[in-house]
């Protein structure tokens, strides 16, 4: 399955690039975290707590179901001012 991985604000920063396209067998959000934070030290930002996803532009938690050819988004928590 090819799965769409966009970051943003600070994730996009540190990364030094927009995002990815993976193919593995992700079932979840939570798995193509889990293989992202296994390509390197880099990625060890995607580990925060507090970190929030989307997946085909809506919000949605790490547990979320995966399809072929979906889009995740993985960015910091967002406040208003």
């Amino acid at each position: 399955m090819k799965i769409k991985v966009v970051y943003f604000a600070r994730y996009r920063e540190l990364l030094g690039r927009d995002g990815e396209t993976l193919d593995g067998a992700f079932g979840r959000i939570e798995d193509v975290r889990q293989a992202l934070l296994g390509k390197g030290e880099a990625y060890a930002v995607l580990a925060e707590q507090n970190l929030m996803c989307a997946r085909n532009q809506d919000l949605c938690k790490p547990d979320e179901a995966l399809v072929d050819g979906d889009e995740v988004a993985f960015f910091p928590p967002v406040t208003g001012g």
